[in-house]
């Protein structure tokens, strides 16, 4: 069974979104950022792959940026 048809399922046992408080109030909310988290996840895998020297400037940006706050 799928994870939206065991949802579906679920929901139609304890009624409805709203009588539950601790649901979230927009459905597949959790869906989309997870997939949308993936994605970023993803696009940065293939950045390092493809150009590598990406993470060197990545570290280096890090480390100008933090040393900036010591005195």
């Amino acid at each position: 069974m799928t994870h939206r048809g065991w949802r579906k399922e679920r929901e139609d046992l304890l009624g409805s979104s709203a009588d539950a408080p601790s649901r979230d109030a927009v459905p597949d909310r959790g869906e989309f950022l997870e997939f949308l988290g993936l994605t970023l996840t993803a696009g940065a895998f293939v950045l390092f792959v493809v150009r590598p020297e990406t993470a060197e400037a990545l570290v280096h940006a890090l480390v100008t940026g933090a040393a900036t706050f010591v005195p």
